[in-house]
């Protein structure tokens, strides 16, 4: 029992280190999108939107309803365009553009 007690207390310490672009990238790929372009996105994102707004994208990931293995960058763009925050939508629409450029 002290065993998955301290097992369950490390990784939360681990979690807690976690840098906002690392939770981001995490959601972003949660959400569907590739590890490159998750990466890119998130490498952009975390230097032009608040922790408010960063934190908002984290919820994207409770969006699915189908196979989200392969979502486009317009999907995504969809679905944060729900999230009713046009500094959101702007960021994460150059964001993705730029990225899906570079992948």
């Amino acid at each position: 029992m002290k065993r998955i007690a301290l097992v369950s207390l490390t990784a939360l310490a681990l979690s807690a280190c976690a840098t906002p672009e690392t939770r981001i990238r995490t959601a972003l790929m949660d959400a569907g999108l590739s590890q490159p372009i998750a990466a890119c996105m998130a490498d952009r994102m975390v230097d032009r939107l608040s922790l408010v707004q960063l934190n908002k994208l984290n919820g994207l990931k409770k969006l699915r309803g189908q196979d989200m293995r392969k979502v486009t960058v317009e999907e995504f763009l969809r679905r944060t365009r729900s999230l009713q925050d046009p500094e959101i939508l702007g960021v994460a629409t150059s964001s993705g553009l730029i990225c899906a450029v570079k992948a």
